[in-house]
């Protein structure tokens, strides 16, 4: 460990100026009387100004069940800050749905989301001069939203997650979201009738919680507790359930520890932290949003994080866990057998995770983990190091004439490890899905989807509805798909996505053509349009930008600001 890692895991002195660091110069002092008047109103006692003052940033929402139990998350974490001696404020900040959008022009708004979410807890918590807080999050973009406000505030903070939503069941099987996707392709082969999608439909989502496989809700919960932004074992909890309601009110008391010690997300995401959260991802089988928001989140503390480190550790980080999509299991099943504490223990003494970093809990990683359980005996949800479902990640960071910036694919093994068919081009999602369900794309085509890009779409939609029809149709092993957009964590087979530089910047994709001959090769991480580099020039030389889809506006603002898929997608990279 460097010196200077060493240096930020020391505890700062606690005094009562730094526990009071940012809410004294809001409400003290004779011409803070109005300040104070103002939180009279809302329930602040006299004696509630001489306490750290802690915000909890809900993403509460009826808008989807993912977020929807998240108002009484939020109550008990007011409950645990006031116990251990704070004074609570709860405020609301937005969340959309993916799911549900998906495949619609709504879907435009998701990624757009995390930086919103980003932007209003940042602006409320400085604004109103909160000492810290706590962010309770379930949905997608929730979770590096808020982390990305706790990089740019520093100030002392923890993430909370909403927990996962237990599986549906139908025939005795457990069922989930991405089933109904599929069930749809299935109908479009002949293979499922109506009836059929709605009895899934209507079993799939039994209640509150995040989608339940290691898609990108999980994959980034757990992500952040590997980062030692969450309590141990916070990213594996039922969404209802007794140990939730715990960890939120140990969460409240862990704030105020943090305050008190001067412990702030700068001392705890730390590069080596990042790679914690990285090698968690790998070994669990996570999605590939993981690279597209760790990016962006080490980009708001300062920590720079690239696409080349992704290849890096995932040459030496195993997939151990058999989860869905690619797997058998829910992440239910995972809860039930411990979570992901033990997996991380596994991690860290094999030398893949470094120990002494420091966490939310003040304490290190390695502390955190001394007395971690061992799964029990006969389970199959996650394997040993020695019999991983794959050597070496699943996310593989693709360079090439295709992606000269850079794509990341999710290559599980399952679909082979090279592909090599032509090009059928379409210019959104809403007619890729046409052509597969209508029968237009076939075994050995590419499918290339652009204009979907972070400044193109804008907002990089996520290509769940095709890929869940291609595997539907039965065609997870006879197609590859390859976008300047992303997908979601419930996307599988042979899927690219990020490509970069994107269509609408004159990236090589921009000028595809249909019967354009392509090799992917996972091994050597490399897309090549296998055609003359002359005849690529060319085409190149004869692009011209097209017009932004929106010119007001939320979306017209994002894309005049985003940064590239390679480097996280984030609103901020020029300042």
């Amino acid at each position: 460990m460097s010196k200077s890692a060493k240096s930020k895991v020391k505890s700062k002195p606690s005094t009562t100026a730094s526990a009071r660091a940012f809410s004294s110069i809001v409400v003290d002092g004779i011409e803070r009387a109005p300040s104070r008047g103002m939180l009279y109103a809302t329930g602040f006692t006299k004696q509630d100004f001489s306490k750290s003052q802690v915000g909890v940033a809900s993403t509460w929402s009826m808008v989807t069940p993912c977020n929807m139990h998240i108002d009484q998350l939020a109550v008990s974490v007011a409950q645990g800050i006031n116990e251990a001696g704070g004074k609570a404020v709860v405020f609301n900040t937005i969340t959309i749905s993916d799911g549900i959008s998906m495949g619609t022009e709504g879907m435009k708004y998701s990624l757009v989301s995390r930086e919103v979410i980003a932007d209003s807890i940042e602006t409320v918590v400085g604004c109103q001069g909160f000492d810290g807080f706590v962010a309770v999050g379930g949905c997608d973009k929730n979770m590096p939203g808020c982390i990305m406000a706790m990089g740019r505030l520093n100030r002392p903070s923890l993430f909370v997650y909403g927990g996962t939503i237990l599986p549906g069941e139908l025939d005795g099987k457990d069922v989930d979201l991405v089933n109904i996707f599929e069930a749809v392709g299935k109908n479009a082969a002949g293979n499922c009738s109506a009836e059929d999608v709605e009895r899934v439909a209507e079993v799939a989502i039994p209640g509150p919680g995040s989608c339940g496989g290691m898609y990108t809700a999980n994959t980034m919960a757990s992500a952040i507790e590997a980062l030692g932004m969450s309590l141990p074992n916070s990213s594996a909890q039922a969404a209802v359930s007794k140990e939730k309601t715990l960890d939120c009110e140990n969460a409240g008391a862990a704030v105020l520890n943090l305050i008190r010690r001067n412990i702030r997300p700068s001392d705890i995401m730390t590069k080596e932290a990042f790679e914690n959260a990285m090698t968690l991802v790998i070994a669990l089988g996570g999605s590939t949003n993981a690279v597209l928001h760790l990016i962006g989140m080490a980009h708001s503390v300062g920590v720079k994080l690239t696409i080349d480190d992704w290849t890096r550790i995932g040459k030496r980080v195993p997939v151990l866990a058999d989860l869905k999509p690619s797997g058998k299991y829910v992440m239910a099943r995972l809860v039930e057998i411990g979570g992901t504490v033990p997996l991380m223990k596994m991690l860290l003494d094999a030398g893949l995770m470094h120990g002494d970093v420091m966490t939310v809990t003040g304490k290190t990683m390695r502390e955190n983990l001394k007395n971690a359980p061992k799964y029990p005996a006969g389970q199959d949800i996650v394997r040993s190091l020695d019999n991983p479902i794959k050597a070496t990640s699943h996310l593989v960071v693709f360079r090439g004439n295709l992606c000269p910036g850079g794509a990341v694919g999710k290559i599980s093994g399952k679909e082979g490890l090279k592909f090599t068919g032509k090009a059928i081009v379409f210019e959104d999602e809403e007619h890729a899905l046409q052509g597969i369900l209508g029968g237009k794309v076939k075994a050995g085509h590419v499918i290339i989807i652009r204009g979907e890009g972070p400044k193109g779409g804008p907002g990089m939609r996520e290509m769940l509805s095709p890929t869940s029809a291609i595997m539907g149709k039965g065609l997870g092993k006879e197609v590859a798909l390859i976008t300047d957009g992303r997908f979601s964590g419930g996307s599988h087979g042979f899927v690219i996505g990020h490509v970069t530089p994107e269509a609408f910047d004159g990236g090589p994709i921009a000028v595809l053509k249909n019967g354009d001959p392509i090799i992917i090769d996972a091994e050597k991480r490399a897309i090549t349009l296998a055609i003359p580099a002359k005849e690529l020039e060319a085409r190149l030389r004869k692009w011209k930008q097209p017009k932004p889809n929106y010119r007001r506006g939320v979306l017209a603002k994002y894309a005049a600001l985003v940064s590239s898929a390679s480097e996280g997608a984030v609103t901020d990279k020029q300042f």
